[in-house]
C-alpha cells in the first residue's frame, strides 16, 4: 500500500512568497459554506415580533428628536422587546444545517440522477425529480434521510418545499472568493 505525498509547492513560488505554505495550508482547511433554513410555524410568536419590531422603529424615529431620559427609556423597553419576541421565534423554530458538497460529491449525485429525455430537451442536466431529495439529503447536516426529504418536498406547500431545496441547492453555488479590482 503506498501512501500519497502531498505535492509541494513549485521553489518560485515559495521564493515569490515565504509564507506560500501557510496560505496553502489555510486553502486545504477551509470549510465548506453552510446555509440554515428557520422553520417557525408559530404565527402569534411571529405576529408578537412584528408588533415589537414596529415600536422599536416608533420609539427610534420618536428618540432621533427626543433625548429625553423618557424616550431613552422607551428604546431601551423596545429594544427588549424585540430581543424578548426574537428569542420566543428563536425557541419555537426548527432550524435546518445545510452545508455545500465538494464537488466531486455533488457531480457524482447529478450523474446518479440523469434527466429524462423530455427534461434534458427542456435544458435540464438532472432528473428534477429525483435529484431534489437527493440533494437535500446529501447536504443536510442534520441527519435527514433522503426519505424524509422526499416526503418534505412532495407533501410541504409548493413555496416552503421550494425554499427547502433552495436552502440546499443554493449553498452549492455560494462563493466566498473576492476577485478584487485588479
Amino acid at each position: 500500500m503506498t501512501t500519497a505525498t502531498q505535492p509541494q509547492p513549485p521553489a518560485d513560488a515559495v521564493a515569490r512568497d515565504a509564507h506560500w505554505q501557510s496560505t496553502l495550508d489555510r486553502l486545504r482547511n477551509r470549510t465548506r459554506p453552510t446555509a440554515t433554513l428557520r422553520i417557525c410555524d408559530d404565527q402569534a410568536a411571529k405576529d408578537a415580533l412584528a408588533l415589537a419590531q414596529y415600536e422599536q422603529r416608533t420609539a427610534q424615529r420618536q428618540h432621533e428628536g427626543d433625548t429625553s431620559p423618557e424616550s431613552k427609556k422607551a428604546l431601551k423597553a423596545a429594544d427588549a422587546a424585540v430581543t424578548k419576541a426574537q428569542q420566543a421565534i428563536d425557541d419555537a423554530s426548527i432550524v435546518l444545517t445545510f452545508r455545500a458538497l465538494e464537488r466531486t460529491t455533488l457531480d457524482a449525485l447529478k450523474k446518479q440522477h440523469p434527466a429524462t429525455e423530455e427534461q434534458a430537451e427542456d435544458g435540464y442536466e438532472f432528473n428534477v425529480d429525483t435529484f431534489g431529495p437527493a440533494l437535500v439529503a446529501a447536504s443536510n447536516t442534520d441527519g435527514m434521510t433522503e426519505d424524509d426529504a422526499r416526503e418534505f418536498l412532495e407533501t410541504w406547500a409548493d413555496a416552503e418545499a421550494g425554499a427547502l431545496f433552495q436552502a440546499a441547492w443554493g449553498v452549492q453555488l455560494e462563493s466566498r472568493l473576492d476577485l478584487g479590482k485588479g
